[in-house]
Parts: structure tokens; C-alpha cells; sequence
């Protein structure tokens, strides 16, 4: 068994730490304060190859495997989950639908934009009502003269509402129990999109509610075969979970690193903190679930790259890492004691930004129902 990382993927993770390190780390806390998108970081991410990592060369992504992309997710968390979101939602949910269920006329349209990073795609699945339960879908399509007439809403959807979005991909009923998935350009009539949530965290991430009201769209924007809409979200979260368990281990990694420098710095009764066994021992814990998470997620990553089934594993690397980096951004805070409570400490920021990563892609309650079917329960 050979645990070691090749030296391809050992060249995405210098890249991309080295990337965020001296582009994100400077301005991650201005772009949470002024809740402002990252447009030009975007930019610069598409520029490196990051926004189609996943998607084949021949549709203009990088090729990468799933390994070197969840890699890529975990570096830009360590410094800063909203602009990890961008291009994970973007990626795992947005382009990755059309790649893996559409025709290849739809592949041609979308893709090469889409993993360029010219156009950034959403996925619409979560509804007012329709949350956990992602099959009570009450958004309806119906065909009329050659085309899907959309009305319904969407809420808490990733990158659907910023000056470079290109679509949303929708979940609709079409037919009666009957779930399918629908390609909606940005700009078509009837499709409305609210202004900016106001979230707890991820304050440079765009996240919006949709409406459709008699929103019409080709018949060909279909994606896949009709009604096949509810095997292809469970796929798609399936995956998409991979990556925020690599956002769950990246957050954590930030909160260990940020605690690891304060605890040697910060000096109280003539020694740093970080002499004393309470410190010592909170870190090790860290240390320890932090390599333990990051296995989970290179199992769940590598499973999927080999063709074999990944469900399960991606499922137990979400619940442990979002649990993991809840501990971590809890502990790492404490360590900085009051210091960490204040907004200019970058702690503060990651501890805002972590609550999410045990809801979104799934609660953990959802996750531990996954696992339990899996094993036969």
C-alpha cells in the first residue's frame, strides 16, 4: 500500500497552497468584511486551471482525477471557505451535471465555457419546502410547443446570481412523481433571481433564491433521459460530497495552523501557551483527526478515480470532516481566547464559515442515513 501522493498531485497541492497563500490570504478578510464576490480571484483560478479541474481536456477542463481536485478544494479552505464554495459548487454541482448527463450537443454548448471559468453554473435542487427531503420538489416544467415552461423557486443556490453566471441547472417535476433536471440559461425570461442572502459566513460567496414564473426554455435543455432527474442528484451529491468533506479537512487544517502560530507566540505566566499540556493536548487531537479526515476523503476520492462504488465512503468523509472542523474552529478559537473572538482575527472568520459544512451537500443527520442504508440498516 503505497500512502505517498504522486508528483502530479503533489504538484496541484504546491500550486494551489502557494496560489492562496500570497493571492487569498491578503485580501480573504476584506472580501468577508465588504461581503464582496471574488471576481478578480475567480479570474486567477480559472487562469491556473482550477474551474474545469475534473472535466476532460477535449471540453476544455484540465483532466484532472477527482484526487487532484479535492486536493485543490482543501488548499483554498485553509484560507478561506467563500472562495472555496465558488469553485466547488461551481465544479461538482454546476458543470458536472451537464458533463456526465448530457448529450453531447450540451457538452459542447456548456462545457468549454464552464470549465474555462468564462461562466460560472449553479445547481438549483433545494426549495423553501424541499430541503432535506430533496425529493418533495415542487417546482413544475411542463412541455408547451416545443419547449419546458418552468414555474417554481429555488432557494439557497451557489452561484447563480453574479455578473459571469451562465445557468442553473433546476430539478423539476415533469410529470406526476415524475423528477427531472432542466438547463436554465442566465437571462431567460421568467427567471427571476433575488438579491444577495444575508448569511453567518461564507460572506464573499454568492447565494440566492430563484423564482420561475412561465419560464421557458428548449425542449433540449432537458438533461437526460425524462424523469431520470432523481438518480441524477443523488450522483451528483454523491460526488459534490467529496468535495466539501475536502473543504471540511481544509477548514480544519486553517483553524490547526492559525492555533499552532498563536499558541507559540502568545506568552502567559513567562512562557508560551504553548508549553502548557492543556495547549499541547488540544493540538495533538487536532493533528490527529485532521490526517484521520484527510484519509477519509483521499479513500472516497480515489474510489471514485478507480470506477467503483463511493457513496458510503463519501458519505462517512463528509460527516466526520464536518464534525472534525467544528471541533477544530471551536478548539482553535479557545486557544486564541478573547483575541479570537475579535473580527480581525482570522479565526473568527473560519469559525463563521464552518457551521455550514454540516448542513449544506446534506445535514450530518442526512449523512448518517446514508451510511446506515449503505451498510444495510
Amino acid at each position: 500500500m503505497d500512502l505517498d501522493l504522486s508528483e502530479e498531485h503533489e504538484l496541484v497541492r504546491s500550486t494551489v497552497r502557494e496560489f492562496a497563500l500570497e493571492r487569498l490570504a491578503p485580501v480573504a478578510e476584506e472580501l468577508d468584511r465588504e461581503e464582496r464576490f471574488p471576481y478578480e480571484i475567480v479570474a486567477e483560478l480559472a487562469q491556473l486551471g482550477l474551474m474545469g479541474m475534473p472535466i476532460p481536456e477535449e471540453y476544455g477542463g484540465a483532466g484532472t482525477d477527482t484526487l487532484s481536485y479535492a486536493i485543490a478544494v482543501e488548499e483554498l479552505t485553509r484560507i478561506d471557505s467563500s472562495v472555496a464554495i465558488t469553485m466547488a459548487a461551481h465544479t461538482s454541482l454546476g458543470t458536472m451535471p451537464i458533463y456526465l448527463f448530457g448529450t453531447e450537443e450540451q457538452k459542447r454548448e456548456w462545457l468549454p465555457r464552464l470549465a474555462s471559468g468564462e461562466g460560472l453554473a449553479a445547481f438549483g435542487l433545494t426549495e423553501p419546502g424541499a430541503g432535506s427531503d430533496a425529493g418533495a420538489t415542487r417546482t413544475r416544467a411542463e412541455r408547451r410547443d416545443g419547449t419546458w415552461v418552468v414555474n417554481g423557486s429555488k432557494i439557497f443556490i451557489t452561484n447563480a446570481g453574479t455578473d459571469i453566471s451562465a445557468c442553473v441547472t433546476i430539478t423539476a417535476l415533469t410529470g406526476e412523481g415524475e423528477i427531472s433536471n432542466i438547463i436554465v440559461p442566465n437571462g431567460t425570461p421568467g427567471y427571476e433571481i433575488s438579491a444577495p442572502m444575508k448569511k453567518i459566513g461564507w460572506h464573499a460567496s454568492d447565494t440566492r433564491e430563484l423564482s420561475f414564473d412561465d419560464c421557458a426554455v428548449p425542449e433540449g435543455n432537458l438533461l437526460g433521459p425524462r424523469g431520470s432527474g432523481y438518480h441524477q442528484f443523488l450522483e451528483i451529491l454523491d460526488g459534490g460530497r467529496i468535495s466539501v468533506a475536502a473543504m471540511g479537512v481544509g477548514l480544519a487544517q486553517g483553524a490547526y495552523d492559525l492555533a499552532y502560530d498563536y499558541a507559540r507566540e502568545r506568552e502567559q505566566f513567562g512562557r508560551p501557551i504553548s508549553k502548557f499540556q492543556a495547549v499541547q493536548f488540544k493540538l495533538a487531537d487536532m493533528a490527529t483527526e485532521i490526517e484521520a479526515g484527510r484519509a477519509l476523503v483521499c479513500k472516497a476520492a480515489w474510489l471514485k478515480d478507480q470506477g467503483r462504488p463511493f457513496a458510503k465512503e463519501a458519505a462517512m468523509a463528509k460527516l466526520y470532516t464536518g464534525e472534525l472542523s467544528n471541533r477544530a474552529a471551536n478548539w482553535s478559537l479557545q486557544i486564541h481566547g478573547g483575541y479570537g473572538y475579535m473580527e480581525e482575527y482570522a479565526i473568527s472568520r473560519l469559525y463563521r464559515d464552518q457551521k455550514i459544512l454540516e448542513i449544506g451537500e446534506g445535514t450530518n443527520e442526512v449523512q448518517r442515513m446514508v451510511i446506515a442504508r449503505h451498510l444495510g440498516l
